[in-house]
């Protein structure tokens, strides 16, 4: 009888989560403390490194031990790095007042009520959907969310005559768009500003400037390509798969005109953008941008003079424009709270609610602390200072424009290789924000550099679970994503280089 031998399927390559790539980063910096020496620089009252000050010391070469402690550290911090526990808690206090208003359904409802009342009229429904997904994703890095409205739009386009493409686009692009201008993203600016020991607020006016240029070029892009379908369906990038659309999406769309709001809802929704604007105008340095606008802190003084009142109210209230990370991770509890009095929901349902919230948001916060590491080991090892110098060499002859379209650059295939926008700017921040000062720029302005290459590459990588599961749901090929999208990356790229380099002159 003759052996026949199976012949064993090949495994294909897969590849590692970011927990691992980040791990293996921290064994090889660990290698290199061994490799690269060791060197000082000397720091001002303020913690800031002063140029031209590096100094050689004894090396500290970093071992196995030092490895797995580096992520413990990262997390809680030592002597020489500050812990990323204060990011971590507001990620997870983040994720539960998500998590209760979520519960509401009272995003999800709005956006089916708002697609509702423009039925008929849903080209208005492009810029307008658009501006609210790139609102979530400039504040709370709206993303993972996204997924429940793909199928409510993509039935709504394809019967109005567009194309499946333009209901990916709208929901897509805009989230991602507001993520790439993220104004106080806690994942994105959180991070990085928390890493720089800067606040969220610092650059945010110039971050609302190529927040509202992008969006603004992403509508018009998405509307074009819309108008073109209406006219001629066959200009359609997907039109050989219509009638599969149609029989697909159309005949199971189902009238969304049901999708009523409750008062209660409605009061959720205003108290999350309320929540939102709080946040936003207590981390806004008002008398940094104007000397004389210390209305904040007058009438905070004065609410706290009043007799019992201010006692009741707090005495470590902080006034807007001071705030940090303490003051927004105990707004998000507040308002969470009081969503809860508000929906009349059971105290059972809030604590489950809120719990879930954070487990949802459990790994982001982790992800942070084992990207911290990597600052732990260099630190430790007295190489931070070292890699710092030879940066501040190489930058001598750089000017502040061709550093930071260099590190929006650098920032780019980064992006692909730590697909986590908080690992990376936990991951890499320390080391970029520093150089940045040599080059004469400023940190805020480093974050603007990375957030926005970060943003830029999470609307087309295969490596984003929510660009492919936009694909999935719609059954679009990403390479035909990639066509489409290949114009606007194009835009998308220049503008915010463009922008960075007039920023850098200012």
């Amino acid at each position: 009888m003759e052996n026949k031998q199976q012949a064993t399927p090949r495994k294909k390559f897969k590849m590692p989560s970011a927990y691992t790539i980040l791990f293996l980063i921290i064994i090889l910096v660990a290698i290199l403390t061994w490799i690269i020496p060791a060197g000082q620089y000397s720091t001002d009252k303020a913690g800031n490194i002063i140029a031209h000050t590096y100094k050689a010391v004894a090396s500290n070469p970093q071992g196995i031990w030092d490895v797995f402690t580096a992520p413990i550290y990262g997390m809680i911090g030592n002597d020489h790095t500050e812990g990323a526990i204060s990011i971590s808690l507001f990620i997870l206090v983040i994720g539960g007042f998500l998590g209760v208003v979520n519960q509401t359904k009272a995003l999800d409802d709005g956006i089916s009520s708002v697609v509702s009342k423009y039925k008929g009229k849903e080209k208005i429904l492009i810029p307008l959907l658009m501006i609210l997904f790139a609102l979530g994703g400039s504040t709370y890095g709206m993303a993972e969310e996204t997924i429940a409205f793909y199928p409510l739009l993509i039935p709504v386009m394809i019967g109005v005559g567009f194309d499946k493409m333009v209901a990916v686009a709208i929901v897509l692009v805009g989230s991602q768009v507001g993520c790439l201008a993220s104004t106080v993203n806690p994942f994105a600016t959180g991070v990085a500003s928390q890493t720089l020991n800067i606040s969220p607020g610092d650059g945010i006016l110039s971050r609302i400037v190529l927040l509202i240029i992008t969006v603004a070029i992403s509508i018009f892009y998405v509307y074009h390509y819309a108008s073109k379908i209406e006219k001629d369906p066959a200009q359609s990038i997907v039109f050989d798969q219509r009638e599969d659309d149609l029989k697909r999406f159309a005949l199971d769309h189902k009238d969304q005109s049901g999708a009523k709001m409750s008062g209660r809802q409605k009061a959720v929704l205003w108290l999350f953008g309320l929540t939102f604007l709080l946040m936003i105008i207590g981390l806004i340095p008002w008398d940094q941008i104007n000397a004389k606008w210390t209305f904040f802190a007058s009438f905070t003084k004065w609410l706290q003079g009043i007799p019992v009142l201010g006692d009741l109210i707090g005495s470590n209230l902080v006034p807007f424009g001071s705030w940090y990370f303490t003051e927004i991770t105990t707004l998000f509890f507040l308002m969470s709270v009081i969503i809860m009095f508000v929906f009349k929901m059971k105290e059972s349902t809030f604590v489950d609610s809120f719990l879930n919230g954070m487990g949802e948001f459990l790994g982001v916060a982790i992800i942070v602390a084992v990207a911290r590491g990597i600052q732990v080991i260099m630190n430790d090892g007295n190489i931070t200072a070292t890699v710092l110098h030879w940066g501040e060499m190489g930058l001598s002859n750089l000017g502040s424009v061709v550093f930071i379209i260099l590190a929006y650059i650098f920032y780019i295939p980064m992006s692909f290789l730590i697909p986590s926008t908080s690992g990376l700017a936990a991951a890499t921040m320390g080391i970029i924000g520093p150089m940045g000062k040599f080059a004469g720029v400023d940190p805020s302005l480093v974050v603007t550099a990375y957030q926005s290459a970060s943003g830029w590459v999470n609307l087309i990588t295969p490596t984003s679970g929510v660009v492919m599961g936009a694909l999935a749901i719609a059954n679009v090929n990403i390479t035909v994503w990639w066509k489409f999208m290949f114009k606007l990356m194009i835009y998308l790229f220049l503008t915010t280089a463009i922008f960075l380099g007039v920023m850098a002159l200012l």
